[in-house]
């Protein structure tokens, strides 16, 4: 049997290599001393490492932020953990007017490269300011790499390549992943640049698209799938800024026909992103159907808990546009 690694594990695994291999790497944040506000993500790192590289800090998002980005600029390689990506908004100047621009400013002679770890914590009965994702917000801003992994090796592997990338990142991992287990591929060292969108599973009926916790999702859909005589090739986004379109733009060119997934609302949406970057770029007689997309509904996140399994996407979405499209 092979070794298997859960997705919170391989978060601290990816910590733990870029405490122990770079003195150039802090991070900092609220709670990091604490399980409750990070789970098993970031467990007695300072107590190995010391808490001058793990920094526990006072909550303010703004300035903890900023001082990130400031190290950032001068040589560090530091992080910002904030536990919820809705409070992180209140270091949207920071990050989006400061580190974004900040290589486009000064003539490609300096840059930011800061990382900035957004947490989506939706579900729970939490309600609508702290159940956000705002992963198309981010991907909407030149200058900002945005990482979304579902799989534990890439959540892995891909916050390393994110703190040791040339420019800023945001890395949004999603709690309701933190008890998934993988198959253990080992560590691999990536660069950043040269990451794209992943084939998870092959199929000739039906191209589906997901990124982060909605690939789960789809992926869970699979013996309904099958009951309906469907089989669907699922891609795993894992960057969505950029989207390297060529392994879907291939897919799609073979089964004719597009589903994205994206657990963010419609409106502006990764969804939207994708389905119109393929449709741009491929011959509308390529298509068997129209393409359709399965998102949150443009509302507030409910605090009911009968709201909130109407609200998230379900199983039950997934298939019912699955049978639309085909």
């Amino acid at each position: 049997m092979s070794k298997q690694i859960k997705y919170s594990k391989a978060i601290h695994e990816a910590f733990t290599y870029l405490l122990e291999n770079h003195d150039e790497f802090f991070v900092i944040g609220q709670g990091l001393w604490s399980p409750w506000y990070v789970g098993e993500t970031m467990k007695d790192l300072d107590k190995k490492f010391g808490k001058s590289r793990v920094i526990d800090t006072p909550v303010s998002e703004l300035a903890v932020t900023g001082a990130t980005i400031g190290a950032s600029i001068t040589g560090f390689k530091p992080l910002v953990v904030h536990p919820r990506v809705d409070f992180m908004l209140l270091a949207i100047d920071q990050i989006v007017t400061q580190a974004a621009k900040w290589r486009h400013m000064f003539g490609n002679n300096s840059s930011a490269p800061a990382t900035f770890r957004a947490i989506i914590n939706r579900g729970g009965e939490q309600g609508a300011q702290h159940s956000q994702s705002l992963q198309s917000w981010f991907a909407h801003i030149p200058g900002l790499k945005v990482v979304m992994p579902y799989d534990a090796n890439d959540a892995r592997d891909l916050l390393i390549s994110s703190v040791l990338a040339d420019d800023p990142v945001i890395f949004m991992d999603d709690r309701w992943l933190y008890d998934e287990v993988s198959s253990d591929k080992g560590l691999k060292l990536l660069d950043l640049k040269d990451v794209k969108p992943e084939i998870i599973s092959t199929g000739d009926d039906l191209t589906i698209v997901g990124s982060g916790y909605t690939v789960k999702q789809i992926i869970d859909c699979k013996k309904e799938f099958s009951k309906l005589g469907v089989e669907p090739e699922i891609i795993d986004l894992r960057i969505l800024n950029p989207i390297d379109y060529n392994i879907i733009l291939k897919s799609v060119e073979k089964t004719g026909r597009l589903l994205v997934v994206d657990g963010d609302w419609s409106s502006c949406g990764i969804a939207a992103e994708v389905i119109c970057s393929v449709t741009e770029e491929l011959n509308p007689s390529i298509f068997k159907s129209k393409p359709m997309r399965v998102t949150l509904e443009n509302a507030p996140a409910p605090t009911s808990k009968v709201l909130e399994d109407d609200y998230y996407i379900s199983k039950e979405r997934i298939i019912e546009a699955t049978k639309k499209i085909i």
